[in-house]
């Protein structure tokens, strides 16, 4: 990866005007960026300033590395953001990765549900999929009964696009009849599937591989970046792929934060003709790191807990309300809850406001559970927790109530 590496940032120093300004304006040159540790010393970009940049410096925002004769296709996605692509093998090399770990393969008949309107993902995946020897039915997103008879009468093998959207055919297959009494195992071939775009609740991936018996790829990416992590198992952790070279940086100074810490997925890519460098995805996940210092980035994982935005920093970790959910998701007798942050004495304190279903609750019980669950989730001491009428909560919204004043 090194010499991969080292090729990209001398080829985007040279050829894309904006990495050249990131890296002047840092004092550095390509050759200080000898390994991929290396790479903290380089700004992060986020995505609201790449907008920002493509909007004074239209199209491309300078990250334009090769002729405009060379596209083939521009795409426009959310943000929102021009997208180049000029047949370069970069984002498609994390989706033929992706594909191989979903268990495609030559003459599979996919029904691709990502759309093709605008956005790379439908087109992306077609071709890697015909590329590969695959066929594709184009579908996008509608028409589910007419989905449904395509699967039947073309024998379709494999599923890629949202998990609501498999869902969505197979309710409408079991409208009809044909998933009554395994028929459908016999009428359908449906037998693998690679979502994302969106979460896949732990109850829809078990219906898919228990009741419907998929064998199910989860998968995390961007329109920008092509595939970057990826589930087999179930469960939270998303290992990485090794297509590109993915992060998990604080958002206040770009630094990688240590295993266990929660952060930015910040990724550098090898695309040549678009090299984006140290882009922020605005997704703020757990590094997960069995070996630091010694681990490939294959061996490592995040954990996905929400967005930057929506963060809170408790005594210097950040803490996300998707993080909360998932801390107090299992705990029984929990109507509702909210996380008060506050700072007596100079120092943060992080409180837990509950409203109980009823009053026989074990309080003391659940406090050392709850609070537990938090620290194991988010990696801070809970100080309290209090318990309080469901109107206190509703009185004032949101999972995170930052209270404290900087004086």
């Amino acid at each position: 990866m090194t010499d991969k590496l080292k090729h990209i940032l001398e080829h985007a120093y040279v050829n894309a005007p904006a990495v050249r300004k990131i890296f002047d304006q840092a004092g550095l040159k390509p050759a200080d960026i000898r390994s991929a540790a290396d790479l903290d010393k380089i700004p992060v970009t986020s995505k609201d300033r790449l907008v920002e940049m493509q909007q004074s410096d239209p199209p491309f925002g300078g990250f334009l590395a090769v002729s405009l004769e060379k596209l083939q296709h521009v795409f426009f996605s959310p943000g929102p953001l021009y997208e180049p692509h000029a047949g370069e093998s970069a984002v498609m090399d994390t989706i033929r990765e992706m594909f191989t770990l979903a268990g495609f393969a030559p003459g599979d008949v996919v029904i691709n549900a990502f759309g093709y309107h605008l956005i790379p993902t439908g087109i992306a995946l077609d071709q890697t999929f015909t590329e590969m020897g695959a066929t594709v039915i184009p579908a996008g997103v509608g028409s589910a009964e007419l989905q449904v008879r395509m699967m039947l009468d073309l024998k379709v093998s494999g599923y890629v696009g949202t998990p609501s959207w498999l869902m969505t055919l197979i309710q409408k297959a079991e409208e009809s009849g044909l998933w009554r009494h395994g028929a459908i195992r016999k009428a359908f071939a449906l037998k693998k599937a690679l979502l994302s775009a969106e979460p896949l609740p732990p109850a829809m991936r078990q219906a898919f591989v228990e009741k419907y018996g998929l064998q199910v790829a989860n998968a995390y990416g961007t329109a920008e970046l092509g595939f970057l992590a990826y589930n087999l198992e179930g469960g939270l952790n998303m290992r990485l792929l090794e297509t590109s070279i993915v992060q998990v940086v604080n958002p206040e100074n770009g630094q990688t934060v240590a295993a266990g810490e929660s952060g930015e997925v910040v990724v550098t890519t090898f695309n040549e003709t678009y090299p984006l460098i140290r882009l922020g995805t605005g997704d703020l996940a757990m590094n997960v790191d069995p070996a630091p210092g010694k681990s490939r980035q294959g061996e490592r994982a995040i954990i996905l807990v929400g967005r930057v935005g929506d963060a809170v920093k408790v005594r210097g970790m950040f803490v996300h309300p998707n993080q909360l959910r998932f801390a107090l998701g299992g705990a029984a007798g929990v109507r509702g809850f909210q996380a008060v942050v506050a700072r007596p004495q100079n120092r943060d304190s992080l409180t837990l406001r509950l409203a109980l279903t009823d009053d026989s609750v074990d309080r003391q019980a659940l406090s050392d559970a709850v609070s537990a669950g938090v620290q194991s989730v988010c990696r801070v001491k809970v100080d309290a927790v209090e318990f309080v009428p469901w109107s206190e909560i509703e009185e004032k919204p949101g999972v995170i109530l930052d209270e404290r004043t900087w004086e």
